[in-house]
């Protein structure tokens, strides 16, 4: 059975295609997955709770809580339990929503929990499926690492036909057995990554900081352990979470914090990426009260933080892989070749603010990986989601190149 205790959380929404569903967790059980079902209310309409649980031999789920005994349904738990989160059929309502963080029912709460891979199989009329607003939302989607399963073209409840068919279920078990049939290229590997801000306190109330979200690091993170890595996280301060459960997250405020634990945990990785936005200075005090408003001028002393990839770079083994990051305004590509030499750099990954949606706060971004031989690779504009596996996949190569 290629599924063999495989867990697989099956989400089914408000169309004609539940129907499917039935066929989809027969055939996901008979490869030796175990399903559990959340269905929206509307789903109901469509193919009863009892059908379901009787396929997946596992009660349904679909409110928060059993009002009959006031049980609760954990949406945390079902995203950690979950090795694969597969919605099946997706609406464009749902997905909508997926897209835009709204979570009004427990499937969507659920999604927003997953710490898993997360597969969307879409299905809606051929006109709704091709509204610039529900591509968009796919493409949103898609940007978050979500996996798509395409709809195909054929005769649809509408009487129309046209693309919008729900994928069949066989094809979509097939997909689903393909996608843990992968080769995990990281497997057994250990890979430290930075990501985030830091802030340097200046007095209780403030600090020095800088506009980085740390979606490229996570983005990073999320690909390294798809492909079977252990990775440590540390970050700054960042509303962002985690979904792979390969993740270790460490949460950290100062420089001094990312750099005492990334020295610490970096000679038990095999690779480094270096993709914080680490503050370069920090005040010589910190003041134990607010600072308040004076009619004279106020100055703050900084002095320079330490230096956490150059020491890394000190630090790194003739098998060990250290990546840096270059976010540049001006003479790029020349300060990007100056950290590869000055902190013992394998490859560097640069991104310029002079490119539009590049850089800081947005979900996508235009990276130049320079390897340690000054050679070039240019990325066209992608979402970070995407630009991180290319990051991951030039790390792979370079791990097996010094590895072999």
């Amino acid at each position: 059975m290629k599924l063999q205790d495989k867990h697989i959380l099956l989400g089914i929404t408000g169309s004609i295609a539940a129907y499917k569903a039935a066929i989809l967790v027969r055939l996901l059980v008979k490869e030796g997955a175990q399903v559990k079902v959340v269905m929206t209310k509307l789903a109901k309409e469509f193919i009863t709770p009892l059908t379901m649980a009787t396929l997946s031999k596992s009660p349904i789920l679909v409110d928060f809580f059993d009002p009959e005994n006031g049980q609760w349904n954990s949406h945390v738990d079902l995203g950690m339990w979950a090795d694969l989160y597969l919605v099946a059929p997706a609406t464009a309502n749902t997905m909508g929503k997926m897209a835009n963080g709204i979570a009004d029912n427990l499937l969507l709460t659920s999604y927003l929990s997953a710490k898993c891979p997360v597969m969307i199989a879409p299905a809606m009329d051929l006109d709704m499926f091709q509204h610039p607003a529900n591509l968009r939302n796919i493409e949103v989607l898609k940007s978050y690492g979500n996996i798509i399963i395409e709809p195909v073209e054929g005769e649809l409840a509408s009487g129309l036909s046209g693309k919008g068919r729900m994928e069949e279920p066989e094809v979509i078990v097939e997909k689903v057995v393909e996608f843990f049939s992968q080769k995990k290229k990281l497997l057994n590997k250990t890979i430290l990554v930075t990501a985030g801000p830091t802030y340097e306190p200046i007095d209780p109330v403030r600090f020095i900081g800088n506009f980085s979200t740390g979606k490229m690091g996570f983005a990073i993170a999320e690909k390294l352990a798809e492909q079977g890595a252990n990775v440590f996280l540390i970050t700054g301060p960042t509303q962002l979470s985690t979904q792979n459960k390969s993740i270790t997250r460490v949460d950290v405020q100062t420089a001094d914090e990312m750099y005492e634990n990334a020295v610490k945990y970096f000679s038990s990785c095999d690779a480094a990426i270096m993709s914080a936005a680490v503050a370069d200075f920090k005040p010589v005090t910190k003041e134990d009260h607010k600072i308040k408003r004076g009619k004279e001028n106020f100055q703050i002393e900084l002095v320079p933080n330490k230096d956490i990839a150059a020491e890394l770079g000190k630090l790194k083994t003739s098998k060990q892989v250290l990546v840096g990051f270059a976010l540049e305004t001006n003479d790029e590509f020349l300060n990007a070749i100056k950290k590869i030499n000055t902190k013992n750099l394998d490859f560097i990954v640069l991104n310029s603010l002079n490119d539009k949606g590049a850089g800081f706060g947005f979900d996508t971004n235009k990276i130049t990986i320079i390897d340690s031989a000054e050679k070039q690779y240019q990325f066209n504009l992608k979402s970070k989601s995407n630009a991180a596996v290319d990051i991951v996949n030039m790390l792979t190569d370079v791990l097996q190149k010094k590895n072999n």
